[in-house]
């Protein structure tokens, strides 16, 4: 009886080794995916990314309420879907944190969320032109991107996703889509993980710049991905590719 005991608790003991082994993996990327972010300033001060915890899909790990290029792994905070901290030192969080807890919990696939206030996309917020695919590294966007209107939810607000019902009234908004646009405030992109996340909002705001290009250029008709060649461009390589391109550019900085 004694052996079976002493062979459970190394059994737990390992397990619970495993999952802290397998929280520091996720939460050293989530730290390098708000560094390479800011590197390529698809983040600013107030921009945030965050990930689905592997060990709980019910919670998800986000930086508290500091700089995106400031983060360390002292610096990240473990959310319920109510986006309320679980355990650990009380922190002060992003007043829009909504954004991703409610998010996380309309759509089981998203398992990485970055909101961002790219220059390049807020024109698209705010005018009757759609953000559409352009260039084959967007993709991904599929379509024409919804527009999320919080006067809608909200009525007059100082813009910010700072309740449970924005959040979900934003999460609506996005459906089943890889963006959504936030009028007059920036953009939330969705992914299957950390590194695919970086790379779509990353080209986001590269199309975004390109597409205002050629509309600028005067020269009539703009020619956009067909939807066959979005599915087909799809894919890329999940952007492993640019993800190590950035991360050594980081380490050199």
């Amino acid at each position: 009886m004694r052996t079976f005991m002493f062979r459970l608790i190394l059994l737990i003991a390992a397990l619970g080794i495993c999952v802290l082994a397998d929280d520091a993996s996720q939460i050293n990327e989530l730290v390098l995916a708000n560094h390479i972010l800011t590197m390529n300033g698809v983040l600013d001060a107030y921009g945030h990314v965050s990930v689905r915890s592997e060990r709980n899909p019910n919670h998800f790990f986000l930086a508290h309420h500091i700089p995106a290029g400031t983060v360390t792994r002292d610096d990240i905070v473990e959310y319920d879907l109510d986006s309320k901290q679980v355990g650990g030192k009380q922190r002060t969080g992003y007043t829009e944190r909504f954004i991703h807890g409610e998010i996380y919990r309309a759509r089981p696939d998203v398992m990485a969320v970055v909101h961002c206030h790219s220059a390049d996309v807020i024109p698209f917020t705010v005018t009757n032109v759609p953000l559409r695919p352009m260039i084959h590294m967007a993709a991904f966007l599929g379509g024409p991107i919804p527009v999320f209107e919080i006067r809608n939810t909200g009525g007059v607000t100082d813009m910010l996703i700072r309740s449970p019902e924005l959040g979900r009234a934003l999460a609506k908004s996005l459906g089943d889509n890889t963006a959504v646009l936030l009028r007059g405030h920036g953009a939330v992109v969705v992914a299957p993980g950390l590194h695919v996340v970086a790379g779509r909002s990353y080209y986001l705001s590269v199309n975004a710049k390109v597409q205002q290009q050629a509309i600028a250029l005067g020269g009539g008709k703009v020619t956009y991905l067909d939807p066959g060649e979005a599915r087909k461009a799809l894919p890329q390589d999940g952007y492993e590719r640019s993800w190590e391109l950035w991360k050594q550019q980081v380490a050199q900085k």
